[in-house]
């Protein structure tokens, strides 16, 4: 993997740049879709492609490990042959989702031992193994163990946290090194940054990480019940120091307005559940506002659901319909507001690349995070 810091904005630290797979260019800042289980919810590949525009998925480990499972896996050649996506897969440690299993999971110096939330077996994560299980699923991007502590965590059990994941992203490098891709293309490691809310833990992992001289390297354990105000500190104090030549993933975050917050302060790459589940829920994103598609005042609406929006779905159906069809509970409506939040969410990364390009990020973010905070 390469990357290419192409410009950096004047008045921040927001930058474009370009990322380079064996599965092709990725363009950044950048959103990644998620993928849980090896297909965005509610989504076609073409959809993703043609309408959404999004140029990296993203797959998960612990939910794939148990279903389909790495056998299937394999022997369909890895993901990208088994779902039919073509473009680069990043896939996450698991770590994260172990750690939301707080009650069917045990750490140790070996690894996460836990029990499988579909029957209750018992598996045990480590960083070796789950180096092998993301070769297995075929990503371009593989991510290593690590602990992902609450927002709320005391210092102490945070400290303790990070030298665990510290311990365990020396050994997972270790087997990376040490064994090849499966598929005959390559392969590369992000370190994960942890260090929760407390800024010289942050200093000393992002030193840690910076110091393994990786392609790219991740910002994990952000969003999870602090302060945005403090996330974005957080961000500020790693980004001082990981190194402005390789590209930063921060994980699992957020909110149209985090990301923007987020790259204003040199992150350039993005991956939430967001746009897929709070369109489930009937809640869209647009450039002007967030919309409620269960409210009473769409009922009679026929004006296209955003005449502003980038998707085919934008112009092809009205409120009222989209409004229907959730109140019916059809599973169009799902599909239709994925394809919807999806789609602005590309488009919205792509709208801060251009004016980072043009020079004018900093007035144009402001004025969009205005707009962004409105309710229709």
């Amino acid at each position: 993997m390469k990357f290419e810091l192409q410009y950096t904005d004047a008045k921040s630290n927001a930058r474009a740049g370009k990322i380079t797979t064996d599965h092709g260019e990725i363009t950044t800042p950048i959103f990644m879709p998620v993928g849980t289980i090896g297909s965005v919810k509610g989504v076609h590949m073409h959809e993703l492609t043609d309408d959404i525009k999004a140029q990296i998925i993203l797959g998960n480990t612990y939910h794939l490990y148990l279903r389909p499972g790495l056998d299937i896996l394999e022997k369909a050649g890895g993901l990208h042959k088994f779902n039919g996506w073509s473009k680069p897969i990043l896939t996450d440690s698991g770590g994260f989702q172990v750690f939301s299993l707080s009650e069917n999971r045990k750490l140790t110096e070996e690894g996460a031992i836990f029990r499988s939330h579909i029957d209750g077996s018992k598996h045990i994560f480590t960083p070796e193994n789950v180096v092998d299980t993301q070769r297995t699923i075929g990503a371009d991007i593989i991510m290593a163990l690590d602990e992902c502590t609450p927002g709320n965590a005391e210092y102490k059990y945070a400290k303790k946290s990070l030298e665990l994941t510290q311990r365990w992203l020396d050994r997972g490098l270790k087997h990376f090194d040490e064994t090849e891709p499966k598929y005959g293309y390559s392969q590369t490691f992000f370190p994960i940054v942890q260090g929760c809310t407390y800024k010289d833990l942050r200093q000393q992992s992002a030193e840690f990480v910076a110091s393994k001289e990786r392609e790219g390297n991740a910002i994990g354990g952000l969003a999870v019940g602090e302060p945005a105000e403090v996330m974005y500190e957080m961000i500020e104090v790693v980004n001082e120091i990981l190194p402005k030549d390789k590209p930063r993933y921060l994980m699992g975050v957020g909110t149209p307005i985090n990301i923007l917050e987020a790259i204003e302060r040199g992150v350039d790459m993005f991956d939430c559940v967001m746009p897929t589940r709070n369109g489930r829920n009937g809640m869209l994103f647009t450039r002007n506002g967030v919309m409620n598609m269960r409210n009473k005042k769409w009922a009679d609406d026929f004006s296209p659901i955003d005449p502003d929006g980038t998707s085919y779905v934008d112009q092809f159906y009205s409120r009222a319909y989209l409004r229907h069809l959730f109140i019916a509970d059809e599973l169009l409506a799902l599909q239709i507001a994925s394809i919807h939040n999806l789609a602005f969410y590309l488009w919205l990364v792509g709208e801060a690349r251009n004016h980072i390009i043009a020079g004018d990020f900093s007035t144009w973010k402001s004025s969009m995070v205005q707009s962004l905070s409105n309710r229709l």
